[in-house]
């Protein structure tokens, strides 16, 4: 099912049950999309293989991710409630709840920016809505020019050119953002478990050129990191990863009639 579209690494390939090969690294990127079921199976395998002491997932916040227990996580439907995912916006529990369970016995972190949080991000700017390290992690710097400019056309891309011009900055500085929690959450579940940590989540923030991987080398450059994305149809994400693996595309409508 699955092709090599990109591969940057020299790992050695023997046969295994890691969709990934032999990776071995202190932080592994688990990229998707996000209502791509194939995609939800690769890390679920990716997970079992690489059995990390913790898992970072995008889209839990912190509250969310402190009520996983291993109770729940024996039962789908307990553990969904308990994360109260359908009023999430997130695709179908199903297709995530098999990477819950290929963790289980690992520590859960959640490193999703709450609305509320968002807002006030909006609001105060995004070095006080992050906090400490804001500066360490540069988002007290302005972009550069063409890094900007490839964000700001991402942005307006990604919301069907309907967006008011206005409001992709902000967009912009959102993104930043949530890279700079997923990293920062990546880090901490390290240096608390020791571990390996996987991280899920989708392939904007996988990416190597600018995702939560570009901030963890910033930060930590000791710390070897792992970045897995995934296509559809042989169109690979853009923004370079170690790895990326092709799946077929879902049948989905079109984004763009919302807006319309």
């Amino acid at each position: 099912m699955f092709r090599f579209l990109a591969l940057s690494f020299v790992f050695a390939f023997p046969a295994a049950a890691s969709p990934l090969g032999d990776v071995s690294a202190d932080i592994v990127v688990l990229g998707e999309v996000h209502d791509n079921p194939a995609h939800h199976a690769v890390q679920a395998e990716a997970v079992t293989a690489l059995a990390p002491r913790a898992i970072v997932f995008e889209m839990l916040t912190e509250a969310q991710a402190a009520r996983v227990s291993d109770d729940n996580l024996q039962d789908p439907d307990a553990l969904a409630k308990a994360l109260d995912w359908s009023a999430s916006g997130w695709p179908d529990f199903a297709m995530y709840y098999p990477i819950f369970a290929a963790a289980r016995g690992a520590s859960v972190y959640g490193a999703a920016v709450p609305r509320e949080e968002t807002r006030n991000a909006m609001r105060i700017g995004i070095p006080r809505a992050f906090g400490a390290g804001a500066e360490v992690y540069g988002l007290t710097a302005e972009l550069d020019a063409e890094e900007l400019a490839d964000r700001l056309n991402l942005q307006m891309a990604a919301h069907c050119n309907a967006l008011p011009l206005e409001l992709l900055p902000g967009m912009v500085d959102l993104q930043r953002l949530r890279d700079a929690v997923l990293a920062r959450a990546a880090l901490a579940a390290l240096a608390e478990t020791g571990g390996p940590v996987a991280v899920i989540t989708g392939n904007g923030h996988a990416r190597k050129d600018w995702g939560l991987p570009a901030y963890v080398a910033r930060i930590a450059p000791d710390v070897s990191l792992f970045s897995l994305g995934q296509s559809e149809d042989g169109m690979p994400p853009q923004g370079g990863f170690d790895l990326v693996l092709d799946a077929p595309g879902v049948d989905r409508p079109d984004p763009c009639l919302a807006f319309r």
